[in-house]
């Protein structure tokens, strides 16, 4: 395993300063966290840049990729409501195809907060203070991308779509290539070969659908093997019917949603190309859109507006994220190595097992890559 260079103390000291101000409980995380769990919010294309483990006759494990889940996860088990907490450690994503290091550390802070309370203000803070982290390690090539994965959906209600289309399209909007296929049928006729099975499994509930399933294969002499549940697999073919039968996009519908996506600008310029995208007058595209003018407001003070770029369509790995995400970027390393990442991630607790909806945003800093003399 290739592990990263050490930051020397004094830089490491500085770029930690920034989160360790920001009155965080210091937590840390069990190395191992629990592998399908990862891959559940991942997607199992995830399982190539993980290191697996497996003790004899237990369940598979992998060495920690990041610790926004495992801090997620101890929040949760807290049982408070509010929360902020700053870590710092080594995380493990195997690189077979480069010479990138696959042991490094991160250092980052997660915060947690009631539901209902204001999103904006938490989100530029924390955005900040990756940016000062960032900022600290003495690189002069620092950019702040902006995204928002929440966006999509509003700007989807506005092109008042069918309500099982703009449900499918809202369903794969993390996922490019199913969204690009979605994209591709704009302006040709609706299929009518969904699949008799998917057909049959449509009207029924997921139990009623996965018992239905069973019983093919008993009748088949069919043993299923892998990991996915019967029910998994009901729900899989139904998506795969609605998709082929569901009503496509119009050529201008296809056209406004690739623009949408392809938008990569100054955010204000950006986000005034949102609304011109637009089709009827949503409310909640506005509310959106309104929640932006807050958030750069407040960044104004700690980011350079020269800095800053807004490309609504940027996301993350872990497909967890539902608002917000922003990735500081080093001319030198490119796009494929960013000094931070982080973003929103409300959704999460309740997909942890979280008794009550909450708020959650958080970020992440890679030391080395912060660090002028480090990752070049």
């Amino acid at each position: 395993m290739r592990v990263e260079p050490k930051v020397p103390h004094r830089a490491l000291a500085a770029i930690r300063a920034p989160l360790q101000a920001a009155g965080a409980e210091a937590v840390d995380a069990p190395i191992l966290q629990p592998l399908n769990l990862l891959l559940d919010l991942a997607g199992e294309a995830m399982r190539a840049r993980l290191f697996v483990v497996q003790a004899e006759g237990g369940a598979e494990a992998c060495l920690r990729p990041d610790f926004t889940v495992a801090i997620a996860r101890h929040h949760i088990e807290s049982g408070r409501t509010a929360g902020r907490y700053a870590y710092e450690g080594a995380a493990f994503r195997a690189s077979p195809h480069t010479e990138r290091a696959e042991e490094f550390v991160q250092l980052g802070l997660e915060l947690f907060a009631p539901a209902g309370g204001a999103t904006a203000a938490s989100d530029a803070e924390i955005a900040a203070l990756a940016w000062r982290a960032a900022e600290a390690g003495g690189r002069d090539d620092l950019s702040l991308w902006l995204g928002d994965v929440g966006l999509f959906a509003p700007f989807i209600e506005s092109l008042a779509l069918p309500d099982a289309l703009a449900a499918r399209l809202t369903r794969v909007a993390g996922r490019p290539r199913l969204l690009q296929a979605e994209l591709a049928r704009g302006g040709l006729p609706v299929s009518a070969e969904g699949g008799q099975l998917a057909a049959m499994l449509a009207g029924l509930s997921p139990g009623e659908g996965a018992r239905l399933l069973e019983e093919v294969w008993a009748l088949a002499g069919v043993q299923p093997v892998g990991g996915r549940s019967p029910a998994e697999i009901a729900q899989r073919l139904v998506r795969k019917g609605e998709a082929a039968s569901a009503p496509a996009l119009t050529p201008a519908q296809a056209e406004a949603i690739h623009a949408f996506m392809a938008i990569s600008d100054a955010p204000a310029e950006g986000l005034a190309k949102v609304a011109a995208l637009a089709g009827r007058k949503a409310p909640a595209l506005t509310a959106a859109l309104k929640a932006w003018d807050a958030r750069l407001g407040a960044l104004a003070a700690a980011v350079p507006q020269t800095a800053m770029r807004f490309a609504p369509a940027l996301g993350h790995a872990f497909d967890y994220y539902d608002g917000l995400t922003f990735e500081i970027r080093s001319d030198a390393l490119g796009t494929e190595r960013p000094v931070a990442v982080g973003g929103r991630y409300d959704g999460l607790l309740a997909r942890l097992g979280g008794q009550t909806a909450g708020r959650a945003v958080g970020c992440m800093v890679r030391p080395w890559r912060a660090f002028a003399g480090g990752e070049a």
